[in-house]
């Protein structure tokens, strides 16, 4: 693929060589052919009786020369020169590609007819690595594992499908069509849509649900991407979407991104020069997120070149030719058309159309492509041969004024009267195409796809005649449903032109050769088409344990893709948008005005920041007096409060500091809806992870959102900081690895500094995306239950096991584990209580915990209600089977990324368990387990007390044994810390026996140690010495003006 800004440079600069060889060449039906006479000053020179050897050297010389040159002008004796070409998607440079400088194409040499021109490559170079170094990296962890992985299916691959809108148009047949052949292999379709549109019917017909979303780009999106395994979207209409895909926990969904607008890449030149680097960089980012960009052609890559991140990927072919047949038709029969293209009503028209992409040898082949055509002159005699009805049209996507000027020489010396040989722009293309009777495809460069612009003509009915190169002979039957002529023999094509053209009109073989065309063309790539998404999505999406496996590529039937859906529509081809190179567009235009409302909201800000500067200057002294008495008002109470303070003794100081310091933490959370849920009874957390999953959080004072990153929190909002409270979650490797779990351990660590209810309870966010959330009826209930205590200690829960849509198949507690775990949830369990009780079960895990299949069901997706310190309980427990896990499994997983739950490499290797184990806890610690109808609040015990005798391992469970293992892990740490890695102390918090009376005994020695010091103190005051009395004071009489002798003296 090469670039469409140098073609029009290498043209000129062969132009310079090429048209006088080409002016001299005879024509190809050997008429016309003049004698050309020797130069005067030659022949004096041959008469010469005597010549010296410098003048035979020169001789030689040059003969050699015209000799060398005149046969390299000879088809089929040119040499061949390949310029590397560099392509997006195949840069060696990491990086975004910002500035698109890979898309250029070094001038090639002259290259000839003999061999076809390969310098056009676009290889997804470092998708195909990517994707063979994951295979091979997968299979060398699995083989290190130990232990065997197996898929347990027990659902459909899900996909998402994303449209910017549901309009009747190529793109939606192409994905309609592609939709039921997933659908065939084994998928399971969801479709999205911004906008409603007559195709959500069609959607409908196939089985395919359809929703449309909110068109706001600032709008949350209410949808749970982790649902679907893979999302497929298509458009740059798109866009608003990815809002939500580019923040956690979205970002790991894999996206195939199909964009097949022009109208972005158009903008790219103006964004830059408007200085709107803002868009360009959202785009970039936009880009990249998508796991992989597929396009329809090979020119969009290299017009995309400015936001390729190494995910490029072509997918040949499209119905939209075929789609809009029928308006190229329309449009073309005008008689206006005719008349701006300089034709008559009854002009015969060769369109000659070369292939997009310029390179050095176009002039040469239109060149010769005239010199054949030229020939068919002969059918139109005329008096006048000016007057003559065979007209040539010529279409080249880059044409200079060299070029024009010498293809204007070449037509002039083949015989073609002046205008009847002409260059079309691009805003004419498809006029021509559809007033042309016949085209030739004139470029012999061997491109990857073939050509859309043979499409398009054959779709309307038009014979193509083009040259045999591979990618041309895969679609096109030489004498079936078009014409091949040989590249190596260009005087075939005259041949072939005289066979098609009779009496000046097309001959009736060309007409059923057309007509034959047109039928094969409208699903002509259909079958590559459909079998390329197969094969991307197979290469991109990695499936869970839990999914049934789709077919392969291979084993699509033939019949299923080998054909648009073009039935289901027949009844919108009319509503077809006449003009989809608009297409794009208006989300363009949408953002643009955002971005420039931006602007301006900015400068508004900056402009009143500068008017309140200036006017700030006026009351500066006002406000700095103000201030001044401020302050000496409240130096005057403090002192005042001061004087009139009670003294209290240090101890109280110090407590009342310490009560300060440990309260500070808790003052930013505080606010209207804490207050409002101290009174309450119970407190629902809800774990989240990103600004994804905000939309789905409540804002009610019964709720309260745990953030397991600091960085995810809603502002503004009273959510509590998980890793602040725990810190192993600041470690990016754990807080995947827990999950929601993480968040448990950090309300338990200190659980009387947050949580100040009786009962807690937790909801996942992704209840809430599927609307199986606790509705106000069923809160309602819960809370009556709990003030009454109807059912006591029991555990509430609401998402049932047997309505997950990952139990299609209802399995019991155990096999579904298995189906979630890659086969083996039941070996890591059993290992897991090995370490944790120190006991050994048996191999066929017969001693595994019982959970029995007596037609009730179980709690899934974390989202039940415990009374506090059952809680407390059972984050006990789940503290030392957490550590039993990880020391199991910790190792490979960290160096490898691959664990024995799991196919692939999983950042949360052991969720899946934790997600059920609060059912064995509960089970087997004699817990009711009461399931609440989130939409009624009606509630059914399963599993009843009563029917458990017998069947519970209650010793293992009970608060008296998981205490004393709780206290021995404590003292092993407080007392002899190991040096191995140990994962329980850091979840929470270490506490024995021993630890209590040793601060016990430390709080007791420094109250004593105070009151020593104070006794000490009060001895030392009272033997402190005390001085004597020097003397009596002598007091000085009163003033007494009426006796001045009088006098009194005092004893001292």
């Amino acid at each position: 693929m090469g670039s469409l800004e140098n073609g029009a440079a290498a043209a000129a600069s062969y132009n310079k060589r090429v048209p006088a060889l080409l002016l001299r060449a005879p024509p190809a039906g050997g008429t016309g052919a003049r004698r050309v006479r020797p130069r005067s000053r030659l022949a004096r020179f041959l008469l010469f009786e005597k010549v010296d050897y410098l003048q035979w050297i020169v001789t030689a010389a040059a003969f050699f020369f015209v000799a060398i040159v005149f046969v390299a002008c000879l088809p089929g004796s040119g040499v061949v020169d390949r310029p590397a070409l560099l392509l997006p998607s195949r840069r060696a440079g990491g990086g975004r590609g910002g500035n698109g400088d890979g898309a250029t194409l070094p001038r090639g040499g002259f290259a000839g007819l003999e061999t076809a021109v390969e310098v056009v490559a676009f290889e997804p170079t470092r998708l195909r690595e990517r994707w063979a170094r994951e295979r091979r990296e997968e299979a060398e962890s699995l083989a290190k594992l130990g232990k065997p992985v197996r898929r347990v299916g027990v659902r459909k691959p899900r996909l998402a499908m994303i449209f910017g809108d549901l309009s009747p148009g190529a793109m939606q047949l192409q994905m309609v069509s592609v939709a039921s052949v997933l659908e065939a292999m084994g998928y399971e379709m969801k479709v999205f849509s911004l906008e409603d549109g007559p195709c959500a019917n069609i959607w409908r017909t196939i089985g395919v649900p359809v929703t449309i979303l909110p068109e706001d780009t600032k709008a949350p999106n209410f949808v749970d991407w982790l649902d679907y395994d893979g999302i497929l979207a298509n458009s740059v209409e798109a866009r608003p979407v990815f809002s939500s895909l580019l923040h956690e926990p979205f970002k790991s969904v894999p996206v195939i991104w199909t964009v097949h607008e022009y109208s972005l890449a158009r903008r790219i030149s103006e964004y830059n020069a408007s200085g709107m680097i803002q868009m360009i960089d959202a785009w970039k980012e936009v880009f990249s997120r998508a796991n992989v960009i597929v396009f329809p052609n090979y020119i969009l890559p290299v017009m995309y070149a400015a936001f390729d991140s190494g995910n490029y990927f072509v997918i040949p072919g499209s119905p939209t030719e075929a789609f809009q047949a029928d308006s190229f038709i329309n449009e073309s029969y005008h008689q206006d058309v005719r008349i701006s293209l300089g034709l008559g009503p009854n002009d015969f028209v060769v369109a000659i159309v070369g292939s997009p992409f310029s390179y050095g040898e176009v002039l040469m082949e239109e060149a010769l492509v005239l010199k054949a055509v030229s020939p068919l002159l002969q059918q139109y005699s005329s008096e006048n041969i000016t007057l003559s009805e065979l007209k040539v049209r010529i279409f080249t996507g880059n044409i200079t004024e060299k070029h024009r000027m010498a293809l204007e020489a070449v037509a002039l010396n083949s015989g073609f009267p002046r205008g009847a040989v002409k260059h079309v722009g691009a805003e004419d293309k498809n006029n021509l195409i559809g007033i042309a009777d016949l085209l030739i495809y004139s470029s012999w460069l061997e491109e990857q796809s073939f050509p859309s612009v043979l499409v398009q003509a054959m779709n309307i009915g038009k014979l193509v005649i083009a040259p045999d190169l591979g990618i041309i002979r895969k679609y096109i039957d030489d004498g079936v449903n078009g014409l091949l002529f040989p590249r190596k023999n260009i005087g075939m094509l005259t041949h072939i032109l005289l066979r098609a053209v009779s009496n000046g009109k097309l001959s009736a073989s060309g007409q059923k050769i057309a007509s034959v065309g047109k039928a094969n063309a409208k699903n002509l790539m259909a079958s590559d088409t459909i079998e390329g998404y197969a094969v991307l999505l197979e290469n991109v999406i990695k499936f869970p344990a839990d999914v049934l496996s789709p077919l392969t590529p291979s084993e699509i039937p033939l019949a299923l893709k080998q054909e648009w859906k073009w039935h289901l529509f027949e009844d919108l081809k009319h509503l077809n948008r006449m003009n989809e190179s608009w297409a794009g567009y208006k989300i363009l235009q949408k953002l643009e005005e955002e971005w420039h409302s931006n602007q301006m909201e900015h400068r508004s800000v900056s402009t009143s920041d500068n008017n309140e500067a200036f006017s700030a200057i006026a009351w500066e002294e006002q406000r700095a007096n103000e201030i001044m008495d401020i302050k000496r008002k409240m130096e005057e109470d403090e002192l005042k409060d001061r004087n009139d303070q009670p003294h209290g003794t240090w101890e109280e100081v110090y407590r009342n500091v310490k009560r300060v310091e440990r309260m500070k933490n808790e003052l930013h959370e505080r606010d209207y809806k804490e207050l409002e849920r101290t009174g309450q009874p119970l407190c629902i957390y809800e774990p989240f992870f990103g600004e994804g999953t905000w939309p789905f959080l409540h804002q009610s004072s019964l709720y309260c959102g745990i953030g397991l990153s600091s960085k995810g929190r809603r502002p503004g909002a009273d959510d509590i900081d998980a890793s602040s409270r725990l810190p192993l979650l600041n470690n990016v490797y754990y807080r995947d690895i827990l999950g929601e779990f993480g968040s448990f351990f950090a309300l338990a660590n200190r659980i009387d500094r947050i949580h100040k209810n009786s009962w807690i309870g937790f909801q996942s966010w992704r209840l809430t995306a599927r609307k199986a959330n606790l509705s106000n009826n069923a809160e309602s209930a819960i809370l009556e239950a709990i003030q009454s205590q109807r059912h006591g200690d029991a555990l509430y829960f609401w998402a049932r096991m047997d309505q997950d849509p990952r139990n299609h198949a209802n399995l019991d507690f155990w096999s579904f584990c298995d189906a979630i775990n890659a086969g083996n949830c039941r070996l890591a369990v059993s290992e897991a209580f090995q370490r944790m009780y120190g006991v050994q079960l048996d191999h066929e895990l017969n001693s595994m915990p019982h959970m029995p299949n007596d037609g009730d069901t179980w709690s899934v997706m974390q989202s039940w209600v415990l009374p506090t310190r059952s809680f407390l309980e059972f984050v006990m427990f789940s503290r030392m089977f957490v550590d039993a896990l990880d020391a199991q499994m910790y190792d490979k997983h960290h160096q490898t990324g691959h664990c024995i739950l799991s196919l692939h490499k999983d950042r949360h290797c052991y969720a899946r368990v934790l997600e059920l184990i609060v059912n064995v806890w509960a089970f087997h610690s004699a817990r009711r387990m009461v399931y609440v109808n989130p939409e009624t609040g009606v509630m059914q015990e399963h599993h009843q007390l009563s029917g458990r005798r017998g069947q519970m391992s209650i010793q293992w469970f009970s608060y008296a044994t998981l205490k004393n293992m709780d206290e021995d892990f404590a003292e092993e740490f407080d007392s002899d810390p190991p040096d191995r890695r140990w994962l329980w102390p850091q979840t929470g918090e270490v506490f024995w026996q021993g630890l209590y009376e040793r601060e016990r005994n430390m709080r007791h020695h420094e109250k004593e140690l105070r009151k020593q010091q104070s006794k000490d103190k009060i001895q030392r005051m009272r033997k402190r010495a005390r001085q004597k009395t020097l003397g009596k004071y002598i007091k000085p009489p009163p003033d007494d003006t009426s006796g001045l002798n009088h006098t009194m003296t005092v004893d001292l």
